[in-house]
């Protein structure tokens, strides 16, 4: 399974963002989905999360209310619609697939394939 990242960049404080990544896999809704993130220094961070039928989402509570994961299963793809994005925000984004979902949405290690990342940089 490769995962393909894309849609960062820089942008200024209040400003949105949206992630796209690409899944080569026959059998993409049978994976969980989510995506995390990792700043300099930091360790990488759960941000949000999709069951294969995007049933059920799930979201860290920096992204409550402002972040919104989607999924398009007919083109292979997650989504990351990032609104008032904050300095704080800046990171590499990752996103992470889990065969039939994690156990723990929010633990790295419930994932069996990662993208290579895409970095966003919120100015302020």
């Amino acid at each position: 399974v490769q995962l393909v990242e894309s849609g960062g960049g820089l942008v200024q404080y209040g400003g949105s963002l949206r992630l796209s990544c690409v899944a080569s896999v026959l059998t993409f809704r049978s994976y969980g989905m989510g995506w995390f993130r990792q700043a300099p220094g930091k360790e990488r961070e759960f941000v949000a999360g999709i069951t294969g039928s995007a049933g059920s989402t799930y979201y860290a509570d920096s992204a409550k209310g402002r972040f919104t994961i989607s999924r398009d299963n007919a083109k292979n793809t997650v989504y990351l619609q990032m609104n008032s994005l904050k300095p704080e925000d800046s990171a590499v984004y990752y996103c992470a697939a889990s065969w039939r979902g994690p156990t723990a949405w929010g633990r790295s290690d419930g994932y069996d394939y990662w993208g290579q990342g895409t970095q966003v940089t919120v100015s302020s």
